[in-house]
Formats: C-alpha cells, sequence, structure tokens
C-alpha cells in the first residue's frame, strides 16, 4: 500500500506503508541514532510527534518487552528508508511492523529520509501529514496546516494520572547485563535475560512526571532512591507533605511556555529540597528561576550530541530529545550555566549557585545513547544525602 507524508510547506514524499493504515498528523522531526529506535518509539517526549529516522534501515533486531519507554508506544507516525525484511534477536518478541500495527502507529518506508532531513535543517521542523487514506497530495499539505501542535499541553496526556511507588517489588530497575557462562549466580528471567541485584534504599524522592522515562526511574533506584511517582499537576505543598528528601523534574514533551503550573511548583520547592531536573525539567526549573526558554529551528535528536563541562573543560557524548532551549541571557546571576552543546552553543546545563538546584538539557539515562553521562545519578544522590545530614 502506497503512503504520503506531507509538509506544511508543501513538500510531499511518496512511500510504502508499514505498521498501521490510517491517517495522522504532527510536527515531523528527525533523529540521528543509529539503534533505539523501540526506546524512541515508546519515549514520551516524542508525543505529538512524527519521527524520521536518518539511519537507513530499521526494524532489523525487532521489538522486545524489556527496552520500553512507556507502556505504550508514544510517536503519532514513523518515517524510514527501509523496513529490514528480517528481524533476528534472540530477545525479540516481534517485528517493528507487527508492533506498529498492534499500537495503531502509522509508518511509511521508501521515501529519502536523507532529502527530508535536508529540508527540516533548512526550513526547521513543520507539521506534516503520514496518511495512507489521502492520495490528492494537496489536501494532505491542507491537513497537516491543520494540525494543532504549538501551544498544546502534551504534558498533561502522558503524564502518571495518580500518584504510585514506582517498581516496590525491586523488578523493573534491575539492571539487563551479558551472562557469565552457563552458571552465572545472578537473576534471570525465562527467557534467559541476567540481571544485576539492586542496592538497598538510602534516600525517598518525589519524582514529578511530565512523561518520564523508564530508564530514568530505573536509573535512580539504582542509585538507592525510593522513588514516588507523582502526577504533573501535583501542588508543592503536596510534595512537600511527602516529606521525601528530594524532588526530581523529569523529562517530557512539548513547549515549557505551556506548562506556567509546573514552573510555579517548582519555583516554591527551590531551597526546600534538593532537586534535579533532566530535558522538559531542565527548562520547567530554568523558568522557575527567572529564565525563558525559546523553541529551536529543529531541536536536538540523537545519541551523538557533544557536550561541554565548562567546569572541568570535559566533552561528553550525549543523548539528546527536545525542540526548546534556555535562553542564557535570560538567567539571573546566582543562576550558572555549566554545560554548553558544542553544535550551537545552546545551554545544557545549569545549578543554583546558592540552592541544591541543578539541570541537565539531555539523557544521562540514555537509552538509546552513550553513558558518558550517568553519573549524574550518583551527585544528586550525593547532594541528597549531603541535605539529610545538614537538616
Amino acid at each position: 500500500m502506497t503512503a504520503i507524508l506531507a509538509l506544511e510547506d508543501g513538500r510531499v514524499f511518496h512511500g510504502e506503508s508499514f505498521g498501521a493504515t490510517g491517517t495522522t498528523t504532527g510536527e515531523v522531526c528527525f533523529n540521528t541514532s543509529m539503534t533505539g529506535y523501540q526506546e524512541i518509539l515508546t519515549d514520551p517526549s516524542y508525543r505529538g510527534q512524527i519521527i524520521a529516522m536518518t539511519y537507513p534501515e530499521i526494524g532489523n533486531y525487532g521489538v522486545n518487552g524489556l527496552d520500553v519507554e512507556n507502556d505504550l508506544p508514544q510517536v503519532r507516525g514513523f518515517v524510514i528508508e527501509e523496513l529490514s525484511p528480517v528481524v533476528s534477536n534472540w530477545r525479540s518478541d516481534s517485528s517493528l511492523d507487527a508492533y506498529l500495527k498492534k499500537h495503531g502507529i502509522p509508518g511509511i518506508q521508501g521515501i529519502d529520509t536523507r532529502a527530508l532531513t535536508r529540508h527540516l535543517r533548512t526550513r526547521g521542523s513543520m507539521r506534516a501529514c503520514l496518511t495512507t487514506e489521502i492520495t490528492d497530495p494537496a489536501k494532505a499539505v491542507e491537513t497537516a496546516k491543520a494540525a494543532a501542535y504549538a501551544g498544546v499541553d502534551f504534558v498533561k496526556e502522558v503524564t502518571s494520572k495518580e500518584t504510585h511507588a514506582w517498581d516496590s517489588n525491586n523488578q523493573l530497575s534491575r539492571e539487563w547485563v551479558l551472562r557469565r557462562g552457563a552458571e552465572d549466580p545472578r537473576e534471570s528471567d525465562e527467557k534467559g535475560n541476567v540481571f544485576e541485584k539492586l542496592p538497598p534504599i538510602t534516600h525517598t524522592l518525589a519524582a514529578l512526571d511530565f512523561g518520564m522515562k523508564k530508564n530514568i526511574l530505573r536509573s535512580l533506584r539504582r542509585q538507592g532512591f525510593d522513588v514516588t511517582v507523582l502526577p504533573a499537576t501535583t501542588s508543592a505543598d503536596e510534595i512537600l507533605a511527602l516529606g521525601t528528601d528530594g524532588v526530581f523534574l523529569s523529562n517530557g514533551p512539548g513547549d515549557p511556555e505551556a506548562l506556567d503550573y509546573a514552573s510555579e511548583t517548582a519555583r516554591q520547592l527551590i531551597g526546600k529540597k534538593p532537586l534535579f531536573g533532566i530535558c522538559l525539567g531542565h527548562q520547567i526549573l530554568a523558568r522557575a528561576l527567572g529564565g525563558k526558554t525559546f523553541k529551536l529551528k529543529f531541536g536536538h535528536r540523537g545519541a551523538n550530541q557533544p557536550v561541554k563541562d565548562l567546569r572541568t573543560g570535559k566533552i561528553a557524548i550525549t543523548s539528546q530529545n527536545h525542540g526548546y532551549a534556555v535562553d542564557p541571557a535570560s538567567l539571573p546571576s546566582d543562576v550558572e550555566v555549566t554545560h554548553i552543546n558544542l553544535n550551537d552553543g545552546t545551554v545544557a546545563g545549569l545549578r543554583h549557585s546558592k540552592y541544591q538546584a541543578f539541570s541537565v538539557q539531555y539523557h544521562p539515562e540514555a537509552s538509546p545513547g552513550p553513558h558518558d553521562a550517568d553519573y549524574f545519578f550518583a551527585e544528586f544522590a550525593k547532594e541528597v544525602a549531603a541535605s539529610k545530614s545538614q537538616n
């Protein structure tokens, strides 16, 4: 079956349908990761978006039940150059095509994703329509133009509906590792996946869920945090009433300017609890501290973004996924820019000079991506421990 990807500026790509059939709209963006399509599909930060992968062949290792960042795929559509005809991995439960069909996500293959990426880099991210139903390209373009995206609060679509404990049975956060021979004594499941044992709990944490990836929760638990997940609209008073040792501000989708309620909550927590924010949580913290944010031309999405730590001079290759950034000129004098993105000089990390509040504009938990920056979770645990000892 044929499919059309039509952009709001009139550019149209013709290809072959895979996954579900139908019509979908959203902001079309590109991701430069070579692997990790399953984690990308299920990352709530991509809510409302049609994602194009720049790597030419996708789907070769299928989909499995462990490597998801949410129980359901969150993208509105998926764009690739070629769907692998073979699925080959011992951990795979199904093919990518079957997975997208099951969850009603349309895909298109056989288009020139390099041309699409160059177009988006030149013109910027824009609304698009992916369809197997509309055969008239002009009508598909008009459908793209009519799509709602700017100013939409996607966080309320993906946040937890109620407060709950994360991984109370200590099963979901175990780190997957390779087996050390047939007699490996570590825990394993029925498929042969082997897991490291979790450390004991040493701190309690309230995590505001703006669209949080599961691997962030796994990473926090591996540092000894007992995590309580809270809906995005939870007030500062409700959070403080829990009496947790720290507060985490998660990643999530959309424009931080649409989330004044979240920034106000973070503002009321500054100086009262140690705060750590990732991605959207970084932007929310910056706005809570008095800063402003702006939309990037085509965003940072991929597992190969270089970041410099201005305090040490060290460079880390990071996983990133965001369409907005913090304006450094808007930050007050008591907020230090600690990291920058070396591709364009945008703010990649900040810290308050007086209070225990810091954040990064990338994903230390990766998934997918390199692990250069995973030390931030241990750093946050040390700050929480220091705060507890002072109090």
